[in-house]
């Protein structure tokens, strides 16, 4: 079978690019990421008339232009004989268009598919931002009316796992001094200044046990990664990442489910990461870093624990260890992770993608992992009830 691998990609620094509906000047958001378009099919060494399908990732409620996928291909001006779509899942949303992307090259329909997306949202009021993610992650007739945010979800995850395992609240901060670390060598990081444990614990709280530094920060931010046939990426002469697994589970929930059930345990993500290692013909030891969706620290650790990266009950230890930093025996979220990289929502698991590529490719700097083979990239869709997982591979030209 023809594997679909990553031969080029391109994004903007994790920062503030929207802009007020009053503003006198706006930052337009297809103009955004059709110059991240020209620059990733000119990492990827192909032509614009090689791209035959666009998989794009479905921008914010509050992104000003509809139909967003079929504009882009209006605005490159790119005829496409595969596809032209969006997708949409939560927190999964560019994971998707990602996964459909590589399913494109799996079908045969394309031998050069394109997966995008972009998210605004920094100058839309918090109230309005907060009323849109109530009604996107909860039940809108019992959730959303009493306020239950996903951060809250996460922060009762998190004195279970403290709780269950005797951790201590340092270590679950170590994860957000670590990712920081990382942070400040990436480029596209939003926040780059290197932080103590002191720091993390001083900051003010925002749901209990979690603090300002171990939440994801709101932020703007668009990625486009370019994925091919492995026929095509060969033809390139240069370095590439091929998928060479995939695993997904999903629960049967949405968000909080009323049936009882762990707040720790992460059963999607077991599943779906023993459903792609035995894709993959790879085992957990065989794995060199990963990059996970993960908000909020407790998340990264959970993650971790349930796909077999770090021992169960000794995720947040490995961290305060160095045993998920740079240098250490498992690297976690190279690129600092979504408290420091950023986390522009429906965009992030394209950036997650972006890392993975990067670090297989040697083109990471000082934050590349030292001979990375494997790497896996893991998103959720929220408060662990959905998992997609893909394991990619680095070839040499």
């Amino acid at each position: 079978m023809n594997r679909p691998a990553i031969i080029g990609s391109s994004a903007l620094p994790v920062g503030r690019y929207q802009t007020p509906d009053d503003a006198e000047h706006h930052v337009v958001e297809h103009e955004l990421l059709a110059k991240l378009v020209v620059d990733a099919i000119a990492s990827a060494g192909v032509d614009k008339s090689d791209v035959s399908s666009i998989i794009c990732a479905q921008p914010r409620s509050y992104t000003r232009q509809k139909y967003f996928s079929t504009f882009m291909a209006n605005y490159l001006r790119l005829q496409c004989e595969g596809i032209v779509m969006e997708t949409f899942g939560n927190g999964l949303t560019a994971a998707l268009a990602f996964d459909k992307a590589l399913d494109e090259i799996l079908l045969g329909r394309a031998k050069v598919v394109l997966a995008l997306a972009i998210n605004m949202e920094t100058s839309t009021p918090s109230s309005e931002h907060m009323k849109d993610s109530l009604r996107t992650t909860g039940d809108v007739d019992f959730h959303a009316p009493s306020g239950f945010t996903p951060i809250s979800w996460y922060a009762m995850d998190a004195m279970r796992y403290m709780h269950e395992y005797n951790v201590p609240r340092t270590a679950l901060a170590s994860v957000a001094v670590k990712n920081r670390r990382h942070a400040s060598l990436n480029p596209l990081a939003q926040y780059r200044d290197p932080i103590t444990l002191e720091d993390v614990l001083k900051q003010r709280t925002i749901v209990e046990p979690l603090g300002l530094y171990e939440v994801p920060p709101r932020g703007d931010g668009a990625c486009v990664v370019v994925i091919a046939s492995e026929d095509v990426a060969k033809s390139l002469k240069k370095p590439y990442s091929v998928v060479r697994g995939r695993g997904f589970f999903h629960e049967g929930a949405h968000q909080i489910n009323e049936v009882p059930n762990s707040m720790i345990d992460f059963v999607a993500a077991q599943r779906a990461s023993a459903t792609a290692y035995a894709n993959a013909g790879v085992t957990v030891a065989d794995i060199d870093f990963a990059e996970i969706y993960a908000p909020c620290t407790i998340v990264e650790v959970l993650a971790s624990e349930a796909i077999g990266l770090t021992t169960r009950g000794r995720g947040a230890f490995s961290a305060e260890e160095g045993v998920t930093t740079l240098g250490g025996a498992i690297p976690i979220s190279t690129s600092g992770g979504l408290t420091s990289r950023g986390h522009p929502p429906y965009a992030t698991p394209l950036y997650n993608a972006y890392e993975v590529n990067e670090q297989l490719c040697s083109m990471a700097g000082e934050r590349q992992v030292a001979d990375a083979r494997l790497g896996l990239l893991m998103n959720e869709l929220g408060n662990y009830n959905a998992a997609l997982i893909h394991i990619l591979e680095a070839m040499s030209p």
